[in-house]
């Protein structure tokens, strides 16, 4: 039998239910607030407390509908930058390793970009910016994946064109090292020196202490660099042998 009941009492029993962690019970009673009040202020509310217990419990397609749904209707809605940080958080919270398709990777990205472009000033954006960090981390790390795939079987150019999409789109990510390297050795199996120098160049440029730097110089002088005290700096290197050796740091 339909029970009409008071928009309070629904709504503060359904807050009640996601204080407990009884989020699909929540969900349920946000749902009825509005099914029953459309009109109330009450309904609004709702409307956002409800896609959170969805984001609660795990449910996050559900979710996302429902901030969808509430981003149009209510677009000036004081607690609009909540609504899209939200959305961000459900995608993020999808996020596969790198194995598997990452379409839902590009979606947190998107979504969270979103925070931090219309709202840089509200208290979601640093934590957006941060989740965007990892996020675009993680896409990298896809394309290095497919990149390594490709070197292995021989494919050098879809490799190179992988790991330079991973420098010229994710460039401030912790990828770019290798890919700078992988780069190098791709162009050393084919034959091209001079692209090979170049790009290990660059790496000892931009990340003169990483090991990736150590591999390129072994790999384009077809020396040996010795770590003798094990401290992980490289202390034997040849005397100077041209242009790519006067940058080397060490």
């Amino acid at each position: 039998v339909y029970v009409e009941r008071p928009v309070e009492e629904l709504y503060n029993e359904a807050v009640d239910q996601v204080a407990v962690e009884e989020f699909a019970e929540a969900s349920d009673l946000f749902l009825e607030v509005e099914r029953q009040h459309p009109y109330s202020i009450w309904a609004t509310k709702a409307q956002l407390m409800g896609a959170y217990s969805f984001y609660a419990r795990g449910d996050y397609d559900d979710a996302i509908l429902a901030l969808d749904r509430f981003i149009q209707l209510h677009p000036g809605n004081r607690d609009i930058s909540y609504a899209y940080y939200l959305k961000g958080l459900s995608y993020y919270e999808q996020i596969t390793d790198v194995g598997r398709d990452q379409r839902v990777t590009e979606l947190a990205l998107g979504s969270l970009s979103d925070v931090t472009r219309r709202f840089p000033e509200s208290k979601y954006a640093r934590d957006a910016q941060l989740k965007i960090d990892l996020t675009q981390d993680h896409l990298a790390g896809k394309e290095m994946e497919v990149g390594r795939f490709y070197l292995n079987r021989g494919q050098y150019l879809a490799a190179i064109n992988r790991f330079r999409n991973v420098i010229d789109t994710y460039q401030s990510t912790t990828h770019t090292p290798e890919a700078l390297h992988r780069i190098s050795e791709a162009y050393t199996a084919i034959g091209i020196e001079p692209e090979a120098r170049e790009n290990a160049a660059v790496l000892g440029h931009n990340f003169p202490g990483s090991q990736w730097y150590v591999d390129s110089f072994q790999l384009v002088e077809g020396v040996v660099v010795r770590d003798i005290d094990g401290d992980g700096v490289a202390d034997e290197l040849p005397e100077e042998r041209g242009f790519f050796s006067r940058l080397w740091p060490f």
